[in-house]
């Protein structure tokens, strides 16, 4: 199974290698600036879990958990 970027730990930099999903959830995490090939820093992950911060393109994002698991690493 592909590791997505709900797998990846605190302070661990990863490589965005496709977008699962479709439709206007695939459409919303690619306007948020998560396209293939582009790096993500995960900066924290809330109390619970939900929801995680990330660094895209030079500026902070938070996103969803569910979100989270469509984005696959390499």
């Amino acid at each position: 199974m592909e590791r997505t970027l709900h797998d990846v730990s605190v302070g661990e930099t990863v490589t965005v290698k496709a977008i699962r999903g479709e439709g206007a959830v695939k459409r919303r995490i690619m306007d948020m600036g998560i396209t293939k090939n582009v790096e993500i820093y995960v900066r924290k992950v809330a109390p619970l879990g939900d929801p995680v911060e990330v660094t895209v393109r030079g500026y902070e994002l938070s996103i969803r958990k569910e979100d989270a698991k469509m984005v696959e690493i390499a």
